[in-house]
């Protein structure tokens, strides 16, 4: 995981989502246009929080996030999303 130069303000998070699986428990290969928007992924970057809210997740964090959560954003050619710390729904 390299270092981004990218500060998220108040509650936002910075996270590279985890790669789509590419097959079935049972070995089938699923091709790109069947594959489902990866839901998990690792926090590159997060916001300092707001009076309201402190922040719970940390850099290096493992999580899981709705499936429509967040905004996509590319940054030096790297896809990452964009969401509220409220829009994240576990560390794993």
């Amino acid at each position: 995981m390299a270092k981004v130069d990218i500060r998220p303000l108040a509650d936002r998070v910075l996270i590279e989502p985890m790669a789509a699986e590419t097959k079935t428990a049972s070995g089938i290969i699923i091709p790109d246009t069947a594959k489902e928007k990866p839901q998990k992924g690792k926090v590159v970057a997060v916001g300092p929080g707001t009076k309201d809210e402190d922040m719970t997740v940390q850099v290096g964090d493992a999580v899981l996030y709705g499936k429509y959560a967040g905004t996509d954003l590319k940054f030096e050619g790297v896809d990452y999303l964009i969401m509220r710390q409220s829009d994240i729904l576990a560390i794993i």
